[in-house]
């Protein structure tokens, strides 16, 4: 009796190490991933106020002289500006596409970048890459 006993408790220590490596491997998932998404957001704020401040410094020199004190922004050429700043920093050519300026006045201008990545494991499981936003204002001073 205690040889088919023995024998029925075989592999039971198998399942559990399977199982608790495949929640190891879920953890190991959500803190790579996790920290992925969390630095590609940074980058992306980081990207957009560069972006914003490059294309802040795009002024109207004529109104400048003209003495009346303001130096308007020039938002007709922002989106070559923040194109201009994205080549330059090694944005791909589909996020480069998708920047954009969403609004200015005489003084600020907000700028709106998209990053694409490729997760590490979900990826693997899911398929597909991720998109996040960073979105930031510069102002231009004069003085």
């Amino acid at each position: 009796m205690r040889l088919l006993r023995a024998r029925g408790d075989r592999g039971s220590g198998a399942i559990a190490v399977i199982f608790f490596a495949l929640v190891v491997l879920g953890l190991a998932a959500f803190v790579v991933d996790g920290g992925l998404s969390i630095a590609q957001r940074e980058r992306a704020a980081d990207i957009a106020e560069q972006a914003a401040r490059y294309a802040a410094q795009d002024l109207d020199v004529e109104a400048l002289r003209d003495g009346a004190g303001q130096a308007p922004i020039r938002f007709g050429n922002c989106e070559n500006r923040v194109a201009e700043y994205a080549e330059s920093v090694g944005m791909p050519a589909g996020d480069i596409a998708a920047a954009e300026c969403t609004g200015a006045t005489a003084d600020q201008v907000t700028v709106r970048i998209r990053l694409t990545y490729d997760p590490v494991f979900t990826g693997i499981v899911f398929g597909g890459s991720l998109t996040v936003w960073g979105t930031a204002t510069a102002e231009a001073q004069v003085g």
